[in-house]
């Protein structure tokens, strides 16, 4: 009987022969079993993630629908035809008249637009509109007959600047007084007040609605304050205005100015709108 160490010995002998077997010496090249190649987006069986069809790409520069350049076009032809035909309506609802006018070229300038229509009395209780005015150099002020201070000293340069003008520079111009306290300035009360200055300032009133709007046209502030009944005082802007004769205005003096300074300013105006008519 083999002893078991012999035994023993020779089964790892056998066994080291069979792996050598299959080791292949280091000068052999070694094949390693390759999966085969599938193509991305087909799949030939099983559920791996990897033979899922891949997801189609999406184009994000795809055009919008064309509703959506339509409609504004649209919307904007409309209103472009819209502005067109109420233009015209409104040429032809013009009398022809209307568009003729003999105010001279030289009076269509580019100037603000304060002033405007009015309608109002004088101290004779006629109508006077801004078409009495046409043709001459007007200096308009506004102001009341109650005034306790800053009125009498504005009327009283309107005085000064009408004589001076007419004395210094030989210019005649027609001073205007509009009174912005109505209720209480009538005709008969504004002819006293201003014969105290100068009987050829021209004295209006009217209607609470027609001096108001007057107001507005020449952008004049005004308000009550301090109102007990009948007595109130009335705060306002003391600007005078300066319309040539198309009634267009040239200038707004404030009250800083004294009369011959205002005097030097009006001779300025007049004579340049003289030079610019000759040329």
């Amino acid at each position: 009987m083999m002893p078991a160490r012999f035994i023993k010995l020779s089964l790892l002998r056998r066994l080291g022969a069979v792996r050598a077997a299959e080791v292949p010496p280091p000068w052999q090249t070694r094949l390693f079993p390759v999966r085969g190649y599938q193509p991305r987006g087909y799949s030939t069986g099983g559920s791996s993630k990897y033979d899922r069809p891949m997801r189609q790409p999406v184009n994000e520069s795809n055009p919008r629908p064309l509703i959506y350049y339509i409609v504004p076009s649209a919307v904007l032809a409309f209103a472009g035809l819209a502005t067109y035909v109420h233009y015209n309506d409104e040429k032809r609802m013009v009398p022809l008249g209307a568009q003729q006018t003999s105010v001279p070229k030289r009076c269509t300038t580019n100037r603000p637009a304060i002033g405007g229509p009015f309608k109002l009395y004088d101290t004779e209780n006629n109508v006077v509109t801004e078409s009495k005015l046409r043709g001459n150099w007007t200096l308009m002020y506004f102001g009341y007959t109650s005034s306790p201070d800053a009125g009498p000293a504005e009327v009283q340069k309107i005085a000064d600047v009408v004589k001076l003008l007419e004395s210094k520079y030989d210019i005649k111009i027609k001073p205007l007084f509009i009174t912005i306290d109505p209720q209480r300035d009538s005709p008969a009360q504004l002819k006293e007040y201003l014969s105290e200055f100068d009987p050829r300032i021209i004295g209006l009133t009217g209607s609470i609605s027609a001096v108001r709007q007057i107001a507005q046209e020449y952008r004049i502030f005004f308000k009550k304050v301090d109102e007990i009944g009948q007595d109130y005082v009335v705060e306002s802007s003391h600007n005078m205005y300066l319309l040539d004769p198309c009634l267009e205005t040239v200038r707004c003096f404030g009250a800083e100015y004294e009369a011959s300074d205002l005097a030097e300013a009006i001779t300025m105006e007049v004579q340049k709108a003289s030079s610019s008519s000759t040329n």
